[in-house]
């Protein structure tokens, strides 16, 4: 008889960038990081820097959303009650992140971002899923559930 091998996720810490395994599929909310003892959910977005984006694009295997803006941008302030409200709702599964576009000019352009707020999915460091334009409540979470299935 073989014995089965939980596969694992590799997710990096959004307080202190080390990566971390979990058991594949554990709810995030019991996910610590083995570093900070940080939570590994993100209840709320999390603002990250282009540092730390590339660093979730290299080492992390789990799925995360981001959502890139700048501070100038009405609909970009119209989306963030949604998105907030959004990252509550789907801590357990899913992590989301929102990328200063302004502040962070080099990883903006890497991303081809042509407009904000734009959304983009991640998942295995991969991107699968890619929205331009404000995205709320139902629709938000509509366009996130089908980036978890895609995913």
């Amino acid at each position: 008889m073989t014995k089965s091998i939980d596969p694992s996720t590799t997710l990096v810490c959004h307080q202190c960038g080390t990566p971390n395994r979990t058991p594949h599929r554990r709810p995030l909310s019991a996910a610590k990081c083995g570093r900070c003892a940080a939570s590994l959910s993100t209840p709320h977005p999390v603002e990250i820097d282009g540092a730390r984006l590339a660093r979730l694009q290299a080492r992390d295997t789990g799925a995360f959303i981001l959502d890139v803006w700048a501070p100038w941008c009405g609909p970009c302030r119209m989306m963030a009650p949604a998105y907030d409200e959004a990252a509550g709702k789907f801590a357990d599964r899913i992590r989301l992140f929102t990328l200063n576009s302004d502040e962070n000019q080099p990883a903006a352009a890497s991303l081809g971002i042509r407009g904000v707020p734009t959304l983009i999915a991640y998942h295995d460091g991969h991107q699968v899923a890619h929205q331009s334009g404000a995205q709320t409540g139902p629709g938000l979470n509509r366009w996130i559930e089908a980036a978890l299935s895609a995913a």
